[in-house]
């Protein structure tokens, strides 16, 4: 195997026998989109059964072994740049920043730069964990470009391998307010299933069965009645693409201004002329775990934003 290139293996899903190949291990594979399963199927990377299969549209793969060879990507490292960060705390081994909305965490297609890791790489001179790569360093988690709040990344590779061992074993505190439509029933809840990329549309995730995608599991609680709204807590139990977007809009109950995840049905804010939030209202507002080096415990608390705390406060009944 080439230094860097992944292999991926398992049983084709037979869900659905009439489905293209690509299409069915798109919906196995959540990290690789359908058009990248394609070509790596059509340049000789897939064996069905130890024979070499370059035929995505195939339809009689169904039931069988597949291992498909996806290369190492080919990065370039992240430049310094001088962009303001939130910092809540720092120490020789990591780092809290409270990310604003609208920063992607790190460069990917579309967002070469102006990202948290070049912001990153300014504030502590370079002295971040390199086990992320050259793209990616110091990076533990993510969260979405749309989200605020805490994100902790590692300046050593002890305190990355020490933080990726906790979020491994669950062992992180992190809890998201958010702002949903109408009043979720029952007011507290635990909501659990698998997500995993969609049949559908394959740039948003969803809820899927048993056999597919990652597990997943939301506790969220009703903080506050609003007007047409709740404000609700969520404590994640894992950590999944999108987790708490799509959880409480499988429930019914999406978040406000989530323009991937909104409900089709008519807001009851959408006669608010004074509204206007163009966002999901979601908010990562308490972050604690077990310090990796030192063994301190550590939680840290951030408010919201001044625009969710307005949207919050034109929505107070």
């Amino acid at each position: 195997m080439t230094a860097g290139q992944s292999i991926k293996s398992g049983i084709v899903p037979e869900t659905d026998k009439k489905q293209r190949l690509d299409a069915a291990l798109a919906g196995f594979l959540d990290d690789l989109s359908r058009e990248r399963i394609k070509n790596l199927i059509t340049g000789g990377n897939l064996l069905i059964d130890g024979t070499t299969c370059t035929d995505p549209a195939s339809k009689k793969c169904a039931g069988k072994t597949f291992a498909l060879t996806v290369p190492a990507p080919i990065e370039g490292p992240a430049q310094a740049q001088n962009i303001p960060l939130d910092v809540v705390f720092e120490d020789d081994h990591l780092i809290v920043v409270n990310k604003p909305a609208g920063l992607v965490v790190h460069p990917a297609a579309g967002h070469a730069d102006g990202t948290l890791v070049n912001a990153l790489l300014h504030h502590c001179k370079g002295q971040l964990s390199g086990i992320g790569g050259v793209t990616r360093p110091g990076i533990v988690h993510r969260i979405d470009k749309d989200t605020s709040g805490l994100m902790v990344a590692a300046k050593t590779d002890k305190a990355h391998q020490g933080l990726t061992a906790l979020f491994a074993a669950h062992d992180i505190e992190r809890r998201y307010l958010a702002i949903c439509n109408g009043r979720p029933n029952p007011p507290s809840a635990t909501i659990e299933g698998n997500i995993g990329r969609s049949n559908t549309d394959r740039k948003k995730m969803a809820v899927v069965g048993d056999d597919k995608g990652k597990t997943a599991i939301t506790h969220y609680t009703t903080k506050e009645p609003l007007n047409g709204a709740t404000l609700v807590e969520c404590m994640l139990e894992t950590g999944r693409t999108h987790q708490v977007r799509v959880h409480m809009s499988h429930i019914g109950y999406s978040l406000i201004g989530d323009p991937l995840y909104g409900t089709r049905r008519k807001s009851l804010l959408s006669g608010r002329k004074d509204i206007r939030f163009c966002r999901q209202a979601l908010h990562a507002a308490i972050l604690g775990f077990v310090h990796p080096i030192t063994g301190r415990k550590l939680l840290f608390n951030c408010n919201f934003p001044p625009d969710m705390q307005e949207l919050f406060s034109k929505l107070r009944v």
